[in-house]
């Protein structure tokens, strides 16, 4: 048992990448490092102002972050020297975290790393950290995202750093791109606060924990994931650079999860998935089925429309909020946007009487077709089909 020296309540506690060290925060704003091979107190410090209600470590371990209920980010060294403090959010910080991957979009080398944080302001901030024996620390804001309309209580970036999601008083989550700050997903599931989130490390799946006593569970479509933290210059999606894993997971998402077996027992990545027909099928996979057959076929045929039309830079404002594809009916809700309307019905079917887009009642259910936009579409997708 480790106690915290200044007899103070311990809000936060977490371990440096390699478990070498454990750091505890404590509510009259001390912090103190701890060697896990001995079990004794290594370093101690305190921040000025506050209590210290998050924390994270930086992927390779040189620094740590700590957030204060003051809203003061304040970042540490591997020594416990403190290197930076500055005032992050207004009405106290509630959570931060790191993104396991250096950025390596060009500009920046491989001690560059993308750190979250957010807060009582109901913003979430976007940082870039480096420190060097040579440059020293510095630490660089680079956008506030924005979306919530309450208190932000958490944040963490997938495993892989192509993802951010919050969860926030307001009873949403929200899952972001962070290169862009797009967002991808808004979901509405939870009936209460959303008290804190995390990705799965190995599998397209994101926990949401809430006040109202639930945890949900959701699952990614791999076409959307692959999509996310692509720079936007690149095509979002490469069916043909999928590994044999990737394509088991776009079996799995189809409903086919019977035949990921047979499809690694004969090594199908993303180059042979595009290249199968139904002879393949009956001779090389031996799936015997004419109507499972087809459905393979038909299934890879409408994942190539998607990356045809993914790759082809449809603009945002054509794709429907709620199913992000492109909208065949354009129907303007009381909110003010515009959504496909059979999702925009399904939607409200299910008896949530709430914007898909802002979170709040929907006056009306009323839904006018939005002809300018509708013949907007048409005249892009005549264009395109030339």
């Amino acid at each position: 048992m480790l106690n915290q020296p200044s007899g103070s309540p311990v809000r936060v506690c977490r371990f440096s990448p390699d478990s070498t060290y454990l750091v505890s925060g404590a509510a009259d704003g001390t912090v103190v490092s701890w060697n896990m091979q001995t079990y004794k107190l290594f370093r101690s410090g305190s921040v000025k102002d506050g209590s210290l209600v998050a924390c994270a470590f930086s992927p390779n371990g040189s620094i740590f972050v700590t957030g204060s209920s003051c809203g003061d980010l304040t970042v540490w060294d591997d020594k416990m020297r403190c290197l930076h403090s500055e005032k992050a959010h207004d009405l106290g910080i509630t959570c931060c975290d790191f993104s396991s991957q250096p950025i390596s979009d060009g500009e920046h080398g491989p001690q560059f790393f993308r750190m979250a944080s957010c807060g009582q302001d109901c913003q979430i901030k976007l940082w870039v950290t480096t420190f060097t024996d040579f440059l020293g620390f510095e630490l660089k804001h680079k956008c506030t995202l924005s979306g919530h309309s309450a208190p932000v209580l958490s944040c963490a970036f997938s495993y892989d750093g192509h993802m951010l999601v919050s969860g926030s008083v307001d009873k949403s989550v929200i899952v972001y791109e962070p290169n862009s700050g797009s967002i991808l997903h808004t979901l509405t599931h939870h009936t209460r606060y959303v008290t804190t989130c995390a990705f799965a490390p190995n599998i397209l799946l994101l926990a949401t924990g809430s006040m109202d006593k639930t945890v949900n569970i959701w699952q990614f479509e791999l076409e959307v994931y692959c999509q996310a933290g692509r720079p936007e210059d690149e095509p979002k999606l490469f069916i043909e650079d999928w590994s044999e894993e990737e394509v088991s997971l776009w079996l799995c998402a189809q409903g086919l999860k019977d035949l990921v077996s047979i499809f690694k027992m004969n090594n199908i990545d993303g180059k042979e998935l595009l290249n199968l027909t139904k002879e393949s099928l009956t001779d090389d996979l031996k799936i015997e089925s004419l109507g499972l057959r087809s459905k393979i076929l038909r299934k890879i045929e409408e994942l190539k429309v998607k990356v045809e039309a993914l790759s082809s830079g449809i603009p945002d404002e054509f794709l429907c909020p709620i199913t992000r594809e492109l909208m065949k009916e354009p129907v303007i809700a009381s909110d003010g946007y515009s959504y496909e309307k059979e999702a925009i019905e399904n939607w409200i079917s299910k008896k949530k009487r709430t914007s898909p887009m802002t979170n709040l009642i929907l006056p009306s259910l009323v839904l006018t077709p939005n002809r300018t936009l509708k013949m907007a579409i048409d005249r892009w997708l005549e264009t395109h089909q030339k």
